[in-house]
């Protein structure tokens, strides 16, 4: 699977004919029309037809397009699947699992895309998956998970419920629950979810942050997943997208510099054959080369262009 810019992910509820309409506006990297938690049980299937409707009927753009199915354990999952990926698998880009506590889960919906796309007529493989780690359990079988399906792209952290699953004394979601006045309470979880993505070559999304028109608080939030290398964050609120797609790219500074660390060694190993080379004063070996990749990448998926050239020294 190629990179796909998720600094931004929008949560658009399917049953929503009105928030469908406004995401199509919005500059989110990626969106999930959603078919679980923000849908009454009574409007499942109302709401399957819905998103298919919307990913037929394009306005996208370049948007990364995905559908949040309900998870393995529910009566509508796997219809879900099947109406999604027959009605609009030419228009989906990957489909979200939540609540995924073993690899078996990310495996048995492998295995019905595959099916699906089969039978119509679609290219097998095509479609991703992102899976969403809610509790202790999934957080326990993480690395499994990560290892589950090539078709796998992305891991997904889910923080209300995983609040829940370990009786966090909070009620707000994403925020450091009362009376834990050191570090970060949510440093273990999201390290071992990005270890888990990284050592098999995913992308790791942190979860919302649902007091939404609070955009200091998200900016605070987001700025510490950035910080351990994330990729991006859900967003519920147009608020929150400007500020996820810029908390989430590197400043103009530093990808200008990572451009040039390239440029500087690639010069020096491939014309010079050097090993080891200083770019102004600053000393260069593979391992620069390996931390400006990351910026870079990060900087071209979100659509940076570099302001400095490289100039080779006389």
């Amino acid at each position: 699977m190629g990179l796909r810019a998720r600094r931004s992910v929008l949560a658009v509820p399917a049953s929503n004919p009105r928030f469908v309409e406004k995401a199509r506006g919005l500059d989110a990297d990626a969106f999930f029309l959603d078919l679980e938690d923000a849908v009454a049980p009574a409007e499942k299937e109302a709401a399957r037809a819905a998103a298919v409707a919307a990913l037929a009927g394009g306005g996208w753009g370049e948007k990364v397009r995905t559908v949040r199915v309900n998870d393995t354990s529910t009566a509508w999952c796997y219809r879900d699947v099947i109406a999604v990926v027959e009605g609009a698998g030419a228009h989906l880009d990957a489909l979200v699992l939540p609540k995924v506590t073993a690899a078996r889960d990310v495996q048995w919906l492998d295995t019905l895309l595959t099916q699906v796309e089969r039978a119509a007529g679609l290219p097998v493989g095509r479609i991703g998956i992102e899976a969403q780690i809610e509790d202790a359990a999934g957080l326990t079988e993480v690395e499994g998970i990560a290892a589950a399906s090539p078709r796998l792209e992305t891991l997904v952290f889910g923080p209300a419920d995983f609040m829940a699953s370990l009786n966090m004394k909070s009620l707000v979601v994403g925020e450091q629950p009362p009376g834990y006045d050191t570090g970060d309470a949510y440093h273990y979880v999201l390290m071992r979810i990005l270890t888990a993505a990284r050592a098999h070559g995913l992308q790791a999304v942190d979860g919302p942050y649902l007091q939404i028109r609070d955009v200091d608080a998200f900016r605070r939030a987001a700025g510490r997943s950035a910080a351990l290398g994330f990729d991006g964050k859900w967003v519920l609120h147009p608020l929150q997208v400007e500020a996820a797609n810029e908390v989430f790219a590197p400043g103009q500074e530093d990808y200008d510099h990572a451009e040039l660390i390239l440029d500087a060694y690639a010069h020096a190993t491939g014309v010079e054959r050097r090993g080891a080379v200083m770019l102004g004063e600053e000393m260069l070996d593979e391992a620069s080369r390996k931390m400006a990749l990351v910026i870079a990448g990060k900087g071209r998926a979100a659509g940076l262009t570099r302001t400095r050239s490289f100039t080779p020294p006389a």
